[in-house]
């Protein structure tokens, strides 16, 4: 496992790490006993690092990362997430109370004294501009209970307006071949001011695995069959803001690049571990066998300059412009 440093927070964490959304909830069924067994295979691997969020299961998520990495406090990071229990456009929900309680349960569901990384979790843009919530993470530092503090963004625009707060350490975003739009500005700049890089949705909600078809069906509680088109939450968090359809047409053309990669899985994630200036790619997991093929990721071969220019034009012509809500 290579390592990588997340900004100018001090800490390395793996460069492949993992995010615990699937075992909290809402990619359908969970099973406790598999998520872990695949968290142990993870930690196993070397993984130090796992985000999670108090939404994913209603706060499950933490709770199974917490009774996990118990005891592992410094050698195990954990970075979580607050403000979608609430009204995300509704100032108070950041106000010290607010926030404080969110900290407080998520400490406890974690059964630790600190988080290492707390972000808020995409919250409106006007939230970002007015700054105040910021205030509040850094009383939350001062006191010992969050190590670090970050923004988990939607859009360019977020992550650039995350950048103007000097306490902000990290952001995290969506990023994979079907939205390559941040790596123009947005993780340039990020790296220049030490700020670490996480990237979620790594395979496009599966969609860069190759293994759906058009007439793939999915679980009812899974947001990949409720929020196809932005039902319950950002559209974008959803096949990467494609109609799913198209999602499908689109991940066959890709296809080539599993040639001497192993598989769709191995070849997207390493496309993200080539971009220098990302900190860790953070995909979900249900099981041990997803952690063993996004871990084998580490060993294939980078793309070369030729396969990211052909990439690039694949995004600029055929995708680009079919990717639903503002990013």
């Amino acid at each position: 496992m290579e390592y990588r440093e997340l900004g100018s927070t001090g800490l390395k964490v793996s460069e492949i790490s993992f995010g615990t959304w699937a075992i909290g909830g809402g990619w359908g069924q969970v099973n406790d006993e598999e998520s872990f067994k695949a968290l142990q295979r993870a930690m196993d691997a070397g993984v130090n690092f796992f985000d999670t969020a108090d939404v994913y299961g209603d706060g499950h998520g933490e709770e199974v990362v917490g009774k996990a990495t118990k005891g592992l406090e410094g050698k195990v990071h954990i970075a979580t997430k607050f403000c979608r229990q609430g009204d995300i456009h509704d100032p108070n929900n950041y106000a010290e109370a607010a926030v404080r309680k969110y900290c407080e349960d998520s400490l406890r569901r974690l059964q630790r004294e600190a988080i290492d990384l707390y972000q808020v979790h995409c919250p409106a843009t006007q939230i970002l501009r007015d700054g105040a919530v910021f205030e509040v993470l850094d009383k939350l530092q001062a006191e010992g209970k969050i190590r670090h503090y970050g923004v988990s963004v939607e859009t360019v625009e977020e992550g650039l307006i995350s950048l103007q707060y000097p306490n902000v350490k990290a952001i995290q975003f969506i990023y994979n071949i079907f939205r390559q739009k941040p790596e123009q500005e947005l993780f340039p700049k990020a790296k220049q001011q030490g700020v670490g890089i996480l990237v979620r949705l790594p395979l496009a909600s599966g969609l860069l695995t190759g293994k759906f078809k058009e007439d793939t069906a999915f679980e009812a509680d899974d947001h990949r069959n409720f929020n196809q088109n932005g039902e319950s939450f950002n559209v974008g968090e959803t096949f990467a803001g494609l109609p799913f359809r198209k999602g499908v047409k689109l991940s066959r053309q890709l296809a080539w690049i599993a040639e001497g990669r192993g598989s769709m899985t191995r070849a997207a994630l390493r496309w993200i571990l080539d971009n220098p200036h990302i900190s860790c790619v953070i995909p979900g997991f249900k099981n041990t066998e997803q952690v063993e093929d996004n871990l084998a990721a580490a060993d294939v071969p980078s793309f070369t300059v030729e396969e990211r220019q052909r990439l690039a034009a694949f995004y600029e012509q055929e995708v680009r412009d079919h990717i639903r809500g503002p990013y």
